[in-house]
């Protein structure tokens, strides 16, 4: 058959691709009725047979005879003496099958033949990785570290698709080297023109959830549920379980013995502070729980305003405010509510609005944010964590210091 090239080509890509019979044969039909179109005006006197297991093709065009100076349409008719060169016996009105070789196309018309049929197969492909992989969106993937960027990492998986992991939803701490096999879950898949754009995501917190039906059995098998999930990605965590099988401690099963079930999900994402914490639907209770390793004296909640103050004794308000303030971020995350964490004793304190004619009201609310609204909550606080956690100059923090131990050195 003539151009072997073009039907190499499509031998070529059937064995790469992997595409099924059926959805060649559509696509070559495609791609070759296309062509018959701009060559002949039509194709709809064109039968298209194609035969992918052998990797050939044929073209036939139907015609009736017609009475010689009677041809009006070329394409769909043919003159008696044009059809009896084809078979001598052919009368008027009859129907003459002719095979349509590909040179009859001409040159440039197989060239682009050739190149329509390779964009419809990518595209067709480009298709179905999109479809694949929109399905596993929210779903734990592997796959191989092929190119390191400064702003992504490029992983391939076992089929050769490219996937991204931009810099964002990497875990501050990873390190990865080419060839590094990398967990992480598929976060979106977008179709950026016909090349289908896959997202791989490690800092998302459905990464952990993932990594909790991989890891604890009990989860993976529906006996322990993961409410929810909030996280800070390579400092901290929190994770609320919930059992309906009151014979099953949630917590104690995902965490295991001395944290030998958790020990694994930890260490996969780069030491990750996790806090395991047992759901319930007491507000009071799930707030308390979400503010450990704290123990809190009393919760006080403003449904209307999702607020809730919580009072503590001064020793256990640096444990619930947290290094940089994650522990009590991520508990407000977890239960829904603003927390605001004030002293047992608070009475001997002294609000810091009290000191409006000396700071700044921008500044009492810089401290009101993480939490502290007094002004031993403020002199109690590391120095440090105060530079960390509000948008406080060191000078400022320092100046507000001195004015509120001169009100107790009074």
């Amino acid at each position: 058959m003539e151009n072997l090239a073009l039907i190499e080509s499509f031998s070529e890509f059937k064995d790469d691709k992997q595409i099924d019979r059926v959805t060649l044969m559509a696509i070559l039909e495609e791609v070759f009725r296309n062509a018959l179109k701009k060559k002949y005006g039509s194709d709809d006197n064109f039968d298209i047979i194609v035969n992918p297991d052998k990797g050939d093709l044929e073209i036939w065009r139907n015609r009736v005879v017609v009475a010689d100076g009677d041809v009006m349409d070329p394409n769909e008719e043919i003159s008696l003496s044009e059809a009896r060169k084809i078979e001598d016996d052919f009368e008027v009105g009859e129907d003459v099958s002719e095979e349509v070789k590909l040179i009859q196309l001409g040159r440039r018309s197989i060239l682009a033949l050739r190149q329509n049929l390779i964009s419809k197969i990518y595209e067709h492909d480009n298709t179905i990785i999109y479809k694949q992989f929109k399905e596993l969106e929210g779903d734990m993937y592997t796959a191989e570290v092929h190119h390191i960027r400064h702003r992504a990492v490029i992983l391939l998986d076992d089929d050769g698709n490219e996937i991204i992991m931009p810099k964002d939803k990497q875990i501050p701490s990873d390190f990865f080297r080419k060839g590094d096999n990398v967990r992480g879950i598929i976060e979106s898949v977008e179709l950026k023109g016909n090349k289908p754009s896959i997202i791989m995501s490690r800092a998302n917190p459905l990464f952990l959830e993932r990594l909790f039906e991989s890891e604890i059995p009990e989860v993976f098998d529906g006996l322990i549920t993961v409410k929810k999930v909030v996280r800070i990605p390579g400092e901290k965590a929190k994770v609320a379980v919930d059992s309906y099988d009151d014979r099953i401690d949630p917590v104690g099963a995902c965490v295991g013995m001395k944290g030998s079930r958790i020990h694994g999900i930890v260490r996969e994402l780069g030491n990750e502070n996790i806090d395991v914490i047992n759901y319930t639907t007491n507000l009071t209770l799930f707030i308390t729980r979400a503010l450990s390793p704290a123990k809190v004296t009393s919760v006080k909640i403003n449904e209307e305003t999702k607020r809730a103050e919580v009072i503590l004794r001064p020793e256990e308000v640096s444990k619930a405010i947290g290094r940089g303030g994650h522990n009590i971020r991520l508990a407000g995350q977890l239960t829904g509510y603003e927390i605001d964490v004030l002293r047992e004793g608070a009475e001997e304190d002294v609000e810091l609005t009290e000191f409006s004619d000396e700071i700044e009201g921008w500044i009492i609310d810089e401290f009101k944010k993480i939490g502290l609204d007094t002004a031993k909550s403020v002199l109690d606080y590391d120095f440090k964590d105060l530079v960390s956690r509000t948008d406080l100059e060191e000078e400022t923090i320092q100046e507000v210091i001195s004015i509120l131990k001169e009100e107790f050195e009074d």
